[in-house]
């Protein structure tokens, strides 16, 4: 609850999250979108996005990651409450 990941995205996949319990805040490019369980939400290569936990109770999601690379030096994060901000 009130935790979020990083504000951030990805050149070379999209991502699809499901939400399975809780209430979730996803931004998707600056825009605020509401989603509950059963919900979901497609975030498109290069879209900024992240999700919040705006409720009380434990926020659980499925994230399902397509394209050709996952790395992990493929997140461009710009705002991040854990201070990896890519310079």
């Amino acid at each position: 609850p009130g935790g979020q990941l990083s504000y951030q995205s990805h050149s070379q996949r999209s991502e699809h999250w499901v939400i399975v319990a809780g209430q979730a805040e996803v931004t998707l490019d600056e825009k605020l979108v509401p989603l509950g369980p059963g919900q979901s939400i497609h975030i498109p290569v290069g879209a900024k996005h992240r999700i919040r936990n705006p409720g009380a109770l434990p926020l659980v999601f499925v994230e399902v990651q397509t394209g050709e690379y996952f790395g992990e030096d493929d997140i461009v994060r710009y705002l991040d409450d854990y201070n990896r901000v890519n310079q």
